[in-house]
């Protein structure tokens, strides 16, 4: 079966009904990494597998992005088998802040004696770091303020971009073996997010055709995104990947 990349969700913070953005690479059918846990996307991950996430990458620190963690929290922490094993990678820039979001609440449980990090495995990580054998990449984004949002790179396979102004520069660098670029664009842009035009004119065809749309504001505007011809992804939608590392094996 391979890899592939499953999104959960992929609306903006205010469309619901598309799920907050959220999505998980598979290995042979199998949660292998979830990125982002926010909490529409959690609650469609745990209706596809039954469970809750044991390796999670968080892009950036904004609600609809990590709402889910108190519910993460529970499921870890009262289960033993899970208790401080759920990894939890997040760009070092950003623990102050996912620790004010959703870490520093007092007395995490009523009875006192628990912290909130007690349930996860917390992996602050910089410009790479390794998960099961293979190492992935992280670079920063363009979204509402320097280092508080981050994209995520598994080399030959899959790019995802977080929520994103347009980072040609970042892609030439980070995209450059013909992966699969998930990217935030909505129909129309504003000063933290992509909007169609801003994409069309700041990227090439060619890197443009690699790209599968997320982060926009209803069904509607995915139809109209899909009617400019561009690939857009649905909620639930199972997309195969390059096996990690095989275009460059290959080309070589």
């Amino acid at each position: 079966m391979g890899w592939q990349l499953r999104f959960h969700g992929v609306g903006s913070a205010t469309a619901v009904e598309l799920g907050s953005a959220m999505a998980t690479l598979e290995r042979d059918g199998l949660p292998w990494l979830t990125i982002d846990c926010g909490g529409e996307g959690l609650t469609a991950y745990q209706a596809h597998y039954g469970g809750m996430p044991e390796a999670l990458f968080v892009t950036h620190a904004h609600l609809d992005h990590v709402a889910g963690f108190e519910r993460l929290f529970v499921g870890s922490y009262f289960d033993e088998s899970r208790r401080g094993r759920v990894r939890v990678y997040v760009p070092a820039p950003l623990v102050p802040l996912l620790q004010q979001r959703v870490g520093d609440y007092p007395n995490v449980l009523a009875e006192g004696g628990t912290n909130f990090w007690d349930a996860f495995q917390l992996i602050p990580v910089s410009g790479a770091f390794w998960h099961e054998g293979m190492r992935l990449e992280v670079f920063p984004v363009r979204h509402h303020w320097p280092d508080t949002a981050f994209g995520l790179r598994l080399s030959g396979s899959v790019v995802w971009t977080g929520d994103t102004r347009p980072i040609p520069e970042m892609l030439a660098r980070h995209a450059d073996d013909g992966e699969l670029i998930a990217h935030d664009c909505a129909l129309h842009g504003n000063p933290s997010h992509s909007g169609i035009d801003d994409l069309e004119r700041e990227y090439p065809p060619a890197l443009l055709s690699r790209c599968v749309l997320y982060h926009y504001a209803s069904a509607a505007d995915g139809n109209a995104l899909a009617a400019r011809g561009h690939r857009v992804a649905r909620p639930g939608d199972v997309l195969p990947l390059v096996a990690p590392g095989a275009a460059k094996v290959a080309a070589g």
